[in-house]
């Protein structure tokens, strides 16, 4: 996509298609590998997807800046304080900044969306025995030929011959293993019944099949699942079922998503509009004249939102909405279900 309706956009600029990428091996970890996605160079905030091999148990560790992840494929077990959670395709979670993490048992290969406020430090007991940074990630990216998408709105909006991180893979990358399915099973359950929640014993996860869609008032055709608000940061974390056309909006904080189901059409993007497995980030000051999906079917993605969005009628006119976290966590208020707890 691009945020310049001049530019001709080349697919770096705000999204990549996740299923043309490589697993990038951490050395340190055996049995974890990535495909980068984003990394600030400012915050130190990475996305990433995770592979873990079947057999593999990650070590304890500690997010310094919290994280949250969406079970793609595969299972992991997770067993702290006497308690065990069984996390399926479909489980979201978020740890906060320095509570440790339980090592994770993967009982089958599995695939994870992975968003890591600061650095992410393994441990063997209360000792740190490796350290993985936003600057792993970006090495990592450098070393394989792959671009990482920009964070910043000038970057989004430069031509590659003035960006010095631009990098195109050449290989063969290798599709998710959710590439050939129904990605929208992930994350809506199969029936009118809400799905069994009763493998999930930790508050810090949730079966995002569990959670009713609701809609904000007045926008009937956009149903969330809210899964977490912050109410210091105001980051706000929720699925998204968005059939009807967004009106014009400006991302006054970025966001970032990945879509599950559906095609969703920008301006300035291909006519076929983006489709399953593809990453998007919009960086704080995007805008978009309008958004919508392209066929007929659901329209499903993950989304992170760092900060409001304004709504207007038009270029240069005034603001008629504002949404931040304030009216996300109404919205989960009035459904009446709990949020993953940010602290």
């Amino acid at each position: 996509m691009s945020y310049n309706p001049d530019y001709d956009p080349t697919g770096l600029e705000g999204g990549v298609d996740t299923n043309t990428l490589p697993w990038i091996a951490v050395r340190q970890v055996e049995g974890l590998s990535f495909k980068p996605l984003r990394a600030s160079k400012e915050t130190g905030l990475f996305s990433v997807l995770l592979r873990i091999e079947k057999g593999t148990t990650l070590p304890e560790a500690v997010g310094l800046g919290g994280l949250d992840l969406l079970v793609l494929s595969g299972k992991l077990v997770y067993t702290q304080d006497s308690k065990t959670s069984i996390l399926r395709p479909g489980s979201w979670g978020f740890m906060p900044a320095n509570k440790p993490i339980a090592p994770l048992v993967a009982e089958e290969a599995t695939e994870l969306l992975c968003t890591c406020y600061g650095p992410v430090s393994f441990m063997d007991g209360e000792s740190p025995i490796y350290l993985l940074t936003n600057q792993e990630i970006l090495s990592g990216a450098k070393e394989h030929n792959v671009g990482t998408i920009p964070s910043t709105l000038s970057e989004c909006i430069s031509t590659e011959e003035n960006r010095s991180d631009v990098a195109r893979f050449e290989g063969t990358g290798t599709p998710l293993a959710i590439a050939n399915r129904d990605a929208s099973a992930l994350v809506v359950a199969s029936s009118d019944q809400l799905a069994d929640n009763s493998e999930i014993n930790h508050s810090c996860f949730i079966d995002t099949r569990s959670v009713p869609w609701v809609s904000p008032p007045g926008l009937e055709d956009l149903s969330l699942k809210m899964l977490r608000v912050s109410e210091e940061t105001g980051v706000a974390s929720m699925i998204v079922r968005h059939n009807g056309i967004a009106a014009p909006h400006t991302h006054i904080g970025g966001g970032d998503f990945l879509l599950l189901h559906g095609r969703i059409g920008y301006r300035a993007g291909p006519p076929e509009g983006y489709g399953p497995g593809v990453w998007i980030y919009e960086p704080a000051g995007a805008r978009h004249d309008a958004t919508q999906r392209v066929t007929d079917e659901d329209l499903i993605y993950t989304a992170n939102i760092y900060g409001p969005v304004a709504f207007d009628s038009g270029r240069g006119t005034d603001i008629t909405n504002l949404i931040s976290w304030v009216e996300y966590k109404a919205l989960a208020d009035h459904a009446g279900y709990q949020l993953v707890p940010s602290s």
